[in-house]
């Protein structure tokens, strides 16, 4: 009678797909496939917002007490540190991915779909974060006095905000194109190819 049962609950057991397992496989793999490009591209961010405040902070080590005296440095740490954490919690989403088996699709376009609204959300961010650092740069001089701000200020108010617009709308194109590049084109691929598991 077992034998019965167990030959019943073998023919009942679903055949894993052969796409699927090539679909895993590419989705697991650690080297290579969209998953691992997403995380070279998160570490990355990670080390260079980790190194940015290190490398202003040397370029600066004639006056260190103006530099942590300084609202400006203090406010990029801030930024760094933000940058960081979030790439951090993308980072772990990627990994999380890689290592789902495969009967997970729905989850993995959960995730897919989370990662994107935080790429929209960064971008969204970057600008918010460079209308505050324009409104720091033309108050900053009140409280706090730079030489390089001073010379600043000393332009015209409408050369300020010209450079300011442009510097708006490079930010505006850059950021699509960059985010696209690095995140965007990898979340697509990872759309289609999980769009193809049964």
């Amino acid at each position: 009678m077992e034998l019965d049962d167990l030959k019943q609950i073998w023919n009942e057991t679903p055949v894993k797909n052969n796409q699927n397992i090539k679909i895993m496989e590419l989705i697991q793999h650690k080297n290579y496939g969209p998953l691992a490009a997403l995380k070279r591209a998160y570490l990355k961010q990670i080390r260079l917002m980790s190194v940015i405040p290190l490398v202003l902070l040397a370029a600066n080590l004639q006056d260190v007490h103006k530099v942590f005296n300084s609202v400006l440095f203090w406010s990029y740490v801030a930024f760094c540190a933000g940058i960081i954490m979030f790439a951090y919690y993308n980072y772990r989403i990627v990994r999380n991915m890689q290592s789902m088996d495969g009967v997970v699709k729905t989850n993995l376009e959960q995730q897919i779909t989370l990662l994107e609204r935080r790429a929209n959300l960064e971008i969204i961010t970057l600008r918010c974060v460079l209308l505050y650092f324009v409104l720091l740069l033309e108050v900053v001089p009140y409280f706090q006095h730079y030489r390089m701000l001073d010379k600043w200020h000393s332009l015209p108010v409408l050369v300020r905000i010209g450079a300011y617009a442009g510097l708006g709308l490079l930010q505006y194109f850059l950021n699509k194109r960059i985010k696209e590049r690095k995140v965007g084109r990898h979340l697509t691929y990872l759309k289609e190819v999980v769009g193809q598991m049964q």
